[in-house]
């Protein structure tokens, strides 16, 4: 289809001496090149040399002249100055959500007459009237029942604020579920998988955008103030994410570089965890440890600033009114005895009981919403688990009541002006009064009433929150798995308190646990159940430990926390190898290549290789014999992301590799810019161009969109050594030659297909490119 009109065009544009003008298309960078598709995986080899290059040559033009010295000096610190400004974007959302999730959550009980704004304890600070024995009874505050009935006593009142209870969280839960199914269906779950599988190089468009950004904190406040069984933790390192991709845009460095881009979102993940429990250290060990899967220096050093300016911008809004960064400060006041450390492994062995357990029961339940017809009504399930969770919490206080405030009561440790029934025991008369601390004592009726109701809230939390976490609203994990762990741990501390009290004379209290002393704290233990519970369902362990003693305040602990922690993810090992989030990779298909998972199988790169015994031969561009058109058909003909350029096809000798994407686009500009490129000119990858025939139409040099280096490994490669060239140096594909012939061409997904099967599970669930 070489029509005339082009002919003479293309003789028109003809040197002097008849030889066609070539446009090489290095002269100036066509736009497109070198970027990807979405659900695509970015090459970091790539990325990484492009970076070096622009590197290299702002480093040699600084020298010439003041303008670039200046230039190199802001490019320097650009990095540090986007690193602030995520710190102070994320701080501010985090302070924002915290304070209207406290008040949205109160909303529910009643209101404020002095202003509707106020929360509950913001209501009562001003009133004058209240008293320290009642100090959450105050006139300005008013129960629904007191509003709409006129008292807060009897059946009628009870069932009024009952049905308000449920009735706002519908109201909440309807809210947020519509924003996310109407705005940005990405908004929803906690992030982190996702989170994970981008930092390993592959590309979702949209999933860390501004309308992402803007439903996902609007949101998390709705599902966090409707009081299902979720925590607002993961879905911040979301927003952080999102807030350090949207301000990426503004320094050209970041924007044109995907690997350089990946540094940032590891830091922001830090920044995440940071305003999300004031933890800024634990921050950056949970995105080292947890999410990234390239971790330099430098971004170790970027995340600790960021994580440090989001820190001080959370702290100087306040939140929490109590001017420390985190809600569950504690001050305990015994030390902890050598023989508590048996209670403390059985409570990490709890943990990783019930952490195998979750992540066995949820995925079961996450793959039903999937493959029934649960899946096609989002907003009915929601609604339906809400109605649910509210009917089955109000009757009992402590489900009642916002996760974190029953967490932050079961850390407390009983004092003499505690008001609380897990507090109400028996009196013994006080004879050193100079402390806080009181001697063990025996339990009153309070007490007992107590525990029977955080056995029910044990139960009903450990089943909602499987049902909950992976519903179309933003959901945590880590606020749920730290109650339920709190709950369990609170119980046995009473348990042994009382045990030490009545039986102090038992073999393993004798000795340290006198009549009238204070032995034990059950507010430790609760803490100590609390990091179990974390690490058995997330499999986390440094990172879990420095978080839980930033978040509580108790540097003592730390043995304790850490004995807890490594029993509890020993033990959830043994039970299921991933943790929670890599459990959710997996089942949505994500290609992520795990880093912690051992490939041991005896297989060689050629087992794994495509094009496989029975498949047509794989499929090639030579470097000089064809045409646009014998290209435009291959690549019409075909859906591979790149194709490998070889010398010609009976030799089979390779050349490079070229990109799918790159190849279109160069096409298509050359068409529009370059005269009289038509269906019959001949596309060269080589250095030179051979003189062409007279009135044969020009011919398209594309030399400059090939990889030159491309990554080969000879068909006997053992499987292992390729599985960890894959990982670490994040390729996306492989060539495998044999005497230096192509012989066939393997990609991340052929080997996350390989490593399914070799594991019998179905090779055809990992979905991406």
């Amino acid at each position: 289809n070489v029509n005339v009109n082009d002919l003479h065009r293309g003789k028109a544009e003809n040197g002097p001496n008849g030889v066609p003008k070539l446009m090489d298309l290095l002269d100036e960078p066509v736009p497109g090149v070198g970027t990807y598709e979405d659900f695509n995986t970015i090459d970091w080899v790539r990325e990484k040399s492009k970076d070096r290059d622009r590197h290299r040559e702002i480093a040699t033009k600084s020298k010439e002249s003041v303008l670039a010295l200046m230039k190199s000096i802001s490019d320097a610190f650009s990095g540090w100055l986007l690193m602030l400004l995520v710190g102070l974007m994320s701080g501010a959302l985090a302070g924002g959500i915290d304070i209207s999730a406290h008040w949205m959550t109160d909303l529910k009980e009643g209101v404020c007459l002095n202003g509707f704004w106020f929360n509950h304890e913001h209501c009562c600070w001003n009133s004058n009237e209240t008293t320290f024995q009642e100090r959450d009874k105050c006139p300005n505050w008013k129960s629904w029942a007191e509003l709409i009935v006129g008292t807060n006593d009897g059946p009628f009142a009870y069932i009024m604020n009952y049905l308000m209870y449920v009735c706002w969280a519908l109201l909440f839960s309807f809210l947020a579920v519509s924003l996310v199914r109407a705005f940005a269906p990405y908004a929803c779950g906690s992030g982190i998988p996702e989170i994970k599988t981008i930092l390993s190089g592959f590309i979702i468009r949209g999933y860390l955008g501004k309308w992402t950004l803007v439903i996902k904190t609007i949101t998390l406040v709705l599902a966090v103030s409707s009081g299902l069984s979720l925590g607002k933790e993961g879905p911040l390192v979301h927003v952080a994410c999102c807030c350090a991709n949207i301000l990426c845009h503004l320094f050209t460095k970041y924007r044109r570089n995907e690997a350089k881009r990946r540094e940032v979102l590891s830091a922001a993940a830090a920044v995440g965890v940071s305003v999300a429990f004031g933890a800024p250290i634990g921050g950056v060990l949970f995105s080292l440890e947890e999410v990234s899967y390239y971790f330099p220096l430098k971004t170790l050093w970027r995340s600790f600033f960021a994580a440090l300016v989001a820190a001080f911008t959370l702290r100087s809004i306040n939140p929490f009114g109590n001017s420390r960064l985190v809600l569950f400060y504690v001050e305990f006041h015994s030390p902890w005895h050598l023989l508590e450390l048996i209670p403390f492994v059985l409570l990490g062995i709890f943990g990783g009981i019930w952490g195998a357990f979750f992540i066995r029961a949820n995925i079961a339940w996450c793959r039903r919403r999937k493959t029934t017809r649960l899946g096609h009504y989002p907003v009915l399930e929601v609604l339906v688990v809400t109605a649910v969770t509210a009917l089955l919490a109000f009757p009992n206080s402590y489900t009642r009541m916002s996760t974190s405030e029953l967490i932050s009561e079961l850390f407390n440790d009983c004092g003499l002006l505690d008001s609380s029934q897990l507090c109400n025991y028996a009196n013994v008369s006080v004879t050193k009064s100079s402390s806080n601390a009181l001697p063990d004592r025996p339990a009153g009726q309070d007490v007992y009433t107590a525990m029977w109701q955080l056995s029910l809230a044990l139960v009903f939390k450990m089943l909602i929150t499987v049902v909950t976490f992976g519903m179309k609203v933003p959901s945590g994990l880590f606020i749920p798995s730290m109650a339920v762990g709190a709950i369990a741990g609170r119980l046995l501390g009473v348990g042994m308190e009382q045990l030490a009290y009545y039986h102090h004379d038992w073999v393993i209290f004798r000795g340290w646990c006198s009549p009238g002393a204070d032995c034990i704290t059950p507010g430790l233990y609760a803490m100590v159940g609390a990091a179990a519970c974390l690490g058995g369902v997330t499999r986390m362990t440094v990172s879990l430990v420095v978080i839980m003693f930033e978040l509580t305040g108790g540097l003592e602990y730390i043995v304790p926390l850490m004995a807890a922690t490594m029993t509890s993810k020993w033990v959830a090992d043994a039970l299921g190898r991933e943790g929670i989030y890599e459990a959710h990779i997996r089942l949505n298909g994500y290609p992520f290549l795990e880093p912690k998972e051992e490939f041991s199988h005896k297989t060689l790169a050629m087992d794994v290789m495509r094009p496989r015994r029975s498949d047509p031969p794989l499929s090639v561009i030579t470097q000089d014999g064809m045409s646009v058109e014998d290209v435009e058909s291959l690549i019409a003909e075909t859906s591979y992301s790149g194709f490998p350029v070889v010398v010609s096809h009976e030799s089979q000798r390779l050349v490079g590799f070229v990109q799918r994407r790159d190849l279109v686009i160069s096409i298509e500009n050359a068409r529009q810019r370059q005269e009289g490129v038509v269906s019959a000119s001949r596309i060269f990858f080589t250095e030179y161009t051979p003189p062409q025939p007279p009135n044969s139409p020009p011919p398209l040099k594309l030399r400059g969109i090939m990889d030159l280096s491309p990554f080969t490994v000879t068909d006997h490669t053992a499987m292992d050594i390729v599985v960890d060239i894959f990982r670490k140096l994040g390729l996306r594909q492989c060539l495998v030659t044999h005497n230096g012939r192509l012989l066939g061409i393997i990609t991340k997904k052929d080997i996350l297909k390989h490593m399914a099967q070799m594991a019998n599970r179905d090779p055809d669930s990992i979905l991406f490119n």
